[in-house]
């Protein structure tokens, strides 16, 4: 969390009350909270409506869920939280780089409109899918389309182009247990009662929202240079970088260290202070086969040999330089064993 956000949540426990109480704590708890959820949706540009939620994971299950559209697509690369949520949808491929076969999607949608799902930059490997084609063919259909945004920093872009966008707090430095589903139209929406303009039951999360439009106001670091460095010193070291030809999110990559298993590098890297992670979606206690990697043509046991790197906001040289000595000190192991 940045210090803008952490300073923002401690300030917001005085503002005790439940944001729908009708008295006068209420009320300024009300204020707070419509505050920051203007702040929030400024910082994306956005001028439809902003539901506050628990995170992308959420906003992924009532945007899916509740969808007015007849059909729903989904990316074989999409998070585990999509996969779970969009029951069955069907799926369009992907290519060995990991983008979206956009003609295979055109002709999907010629079977009728449907809502496109797409996870901007994968949070597995990094890759970043050319969302303006995606849209136009989409929306060429009388399609909708819904972003997981939750990787990438806060930009207007998808401002003009994305009917629907998930996004996170804690991806931008802000508190963990917040996010937002930001939509177009709520017409595009099946409401279910409760708060957040009947989308979502239960009390607001204030101190989240706070620390969420807190975190969006501070500038976010580029690590595009870092990256390079980390790719460049990878490959030096006979470590193979997954699709290293496609645009890639600057702060996320995955590397495969043939012959090692990912366990096992993640124990190493942990007891060297380094906490990555390896398997299907971006959690380290996930250690389930990859579908991302089968999606994309890897065979399994190649894919278990694969882990999962991204850089903190507060992620320097020294760190990187630091990650590459443990990384070719597992290489060197690795090849004595072989």
């Amino acid at each position: 969390m940045t210090a803008a956000a952490i300073d923002a949540v401690a300030r917001g426990h005085g503002l005790w009350a439940n944001p729908s109480s009708p008295h006068a704590e209420g009320r300024a708890a009300r204020a707070a909270l419509e505050g920051a959820r203007r702040a929030i949706a400024d910082a994306y540009g956005w001028r439809g409506e902003t539901i506050l939620t628990s995170g992308a994971s959420e906003s992924l299950a009532i945007a899916l869920g509740r969808t007015t559209a007849p059909r729903r697509l989904i990316t074989a690369v999409e998070h585990d939280a999509v996969m779970r949520a969009a029951g069955d949808a069907r799926v369009i491929p992907v290519t060995a780089d990991g983008i979206v076969d956009v003609q295979a999607l055109a002709a999907m949608l010629g079977d009728g409109p449907a809502m496109v799902c797409v996870q901007w930059a994968n949070s597995e490997t990094g890759v970043r899918q050319p969302i303006a084609t995606i849209a136009d063919v989409v929306h060429g259909a009388g399609g909708t389309l819904l972003v997981d945004a939750a990787q990438m920093p806060a930009t207007p872009e998808l401002a003009g182009i994305a009917d629907m966008v998930a996004v996170s707090a804690h991806k931008r430095g802000g508190p963990p247990g917040i996010g937002a589903l930001l939509v177009r139209d709520l017409a595009l929406l099946h409401p279910s009662g409760g708060q957040e303009r009947g989308y979502r039951p239960g009390t607001e999360n204030l101190l989240g929202a706070l620390g969420y439009a807190a975190a969006l106001a501070e500038p976010e670091p580029d690590h595009a240079a870092l990256r390079a460095r980390l790719d460049d010193a990878i490959q030096r070291s006979g470590g193979e970088i997954v699709a290293a030809d496609s645009p890639r999110h600057p702060a996320i990559g995955s590397y495969r260290l043939r012959g090692s298993a990912a366990a096992a590098q993640l124990i190493l890297l942990d007891s060297a202070g380094f906490a990555v992670s390896a398997g299907s979606a971006c959690s380290s206690g996930s250690m389930k086969p990859s579908h991302v990697l089968g999606a994309m043509g890897w065979d399994e046991g190649a894919g278990r040999e694969v882990i999962r790197v991204s850089f903190g906001r507060t992620t320097g040289a020294a760190e990187v330089d630091a990650f590459v000595a443990a990384w070719r000190q597992m290489a060197r192991t690795t090849r004595r064993a072989a």
